[in-house]
């Protein structure tokens, strides 16, 4: 199928229906498209402001291919979509990223075969069958490490962290025969990740490099720009666009690294999509990473990533709503503050709700302002 470009007034189909499909129909009904969105749920995040909300599961191929034939092009909004539905999508409509970068970017055992074939820099890791495949690499790359799923992994579920070779039986009974990746520990100064696009015609650009605090293994602070030495930016946006141009990606795709303690960087994971890290583009940007998903797509030229101002971005887990209706009015008495809720219809522990961003003459400053708003919020 040869590349075309799908211009305003088209409609554009989204696998996936949560809060980053919810963000780029925003996006994309601004400039003027029609948007379908298709997965197994209803009254999502995304579905709330598409013009179709298709209900289906995944693996209903034939509902794939009839959603495909209404649409001029077809993207996704995680990558946990089935590389089979992909495919049956790409029968009838272009699919931007292609449906090989999703298979490849789905599973940690082949993504990392792809980083290390290429010459990327990762943590050491070990490939994981069977509680003698666990132990043996614990004795290989050292007893303090981290064991994860080889799929379906995000905000570190399916993790388990291992301090000792002792506890290598636990760990892996708990997997329950899982396919893993067994990573050794690093130890890292910050977590950095940079946002990235890349056209139809080759073209790239970047959202420089932003500085991520987590949480239970889930992003809780972004500061855009991170605090990170100009030379180190640069290899980070570098290794961003090989890695892009590597895997032929036509659209957003994110690289998270450590930034280790003596001052390397190692490639975390890889997301084929807009990231929560990239969230103040909304805001802060002249083109958010949600816009630049759909030019990308469509194969429109890609537009300004210039950064406006200094930003930082709080998420809103569901722990908020613990003690009732979070105090918006307080927050948003703040006149730096966006918020940006998701729709989602209940709220629970470690379930991202929403987002605050803040602007600053500095990225320290605005996520002072950030935390700030956020503690408001508790009644």
């Amino acid at each position: 199928m040869s590349p075309r470009v799908i211009l305003p007034g088209a409609t554009v189909g989204v696998l996936g229906s949560g809060q980053l499909g919810r963000m780029f129909a925003i996006a994309a009904r601004r400039m003027g498209y029609r948007v379908h969105t298709f997965s197994p749920d209803t009254d999502t995040p995304t579905g709330q402001v598409a013009d179709l909300e298709i209900v289906a599961p995944y693996e209903d191929l034939d509902a794939v291919r009839r959603f495909a034939q209404q649409v001029g092009v077809v993207t996704f909004e995680f990558e946990n979509v089935p590389a089979e539905t992909a495919a049956a999508a790409a029968e009838y409509s272009q699919v931007r990223p292609r449906g090989e970068v999703l298979h490849t970017t789905q599973n940690r055992l082949r993504e990392k075969r792809f980083l290390v074939a290429n010459g990327f820099p990762v943590a050491p890791f070990r490939e994981v069958r069977s509680l003698e495949d666990l132990t043996r690499g614990l004795e290989e790359i050292g007893p303090k490490a981290i064991l994860k799923t080889a799929g379906f992994g995000y905000d570190g579920k399916g993790q388990i962290r291992i301090h000792a070779l002792s506890a290598a039986e636990e760990a892996w009974r708990r997997m329950a025969g899982q396919e893993c990746v067994l990573e050794a520990w690093i130890d890292f100064e910050k977590e950095a990740s940079v946002v990235a696009a890349r056209g139809a015609d080759g073209s790239f650009v970047h959202y420089g490099v932003v500085e991520n605090d987590h949480k239970n293994h889930i992003l809780d602070l972004t500061r855009a720009p991170g605090r990170v030495r100009p030379e180190m930016a640069a290899e980070a946006v570098e290794i961003a666009r090989t890695v892009l141009e590597k895997l032929d990606v036509i659209g957003v795709l994110c690289v998270e690294f450590f930034v280790t303690t003596d001052g390397r960087l190692l490639i975390n994971e890889l997301a084929p999509r807009p990231h929560n890290s990239g969230h103040f583009s909304f805001d802060a940007c002249v083109t958010s990473q949600f816009e630049q998903q759909l030019r990308a797509a469509c194969g429109l030229p890609l537009g300004s990533t210039e950064q406006l101002c200094p930003a930082a971005m709080a998420n809103l887990m569901g722990d908020l709503w613990d003690a009732g209706e979070p105090n918006w009015p307080a927050a948003l008495a703040l006149p730096n503050v966006k918020l940006h809720l998701y729709g989602k219809v209940s709220a629970r522990p470690g379930r991202k709700m929403g987002h605050l961003t803040a602007l600053g003459a500095t990225a320290e400053a605005a996520a002072e302002t950030a935390l700030a708003a956020r503690a408001l919020l508790l009644p």
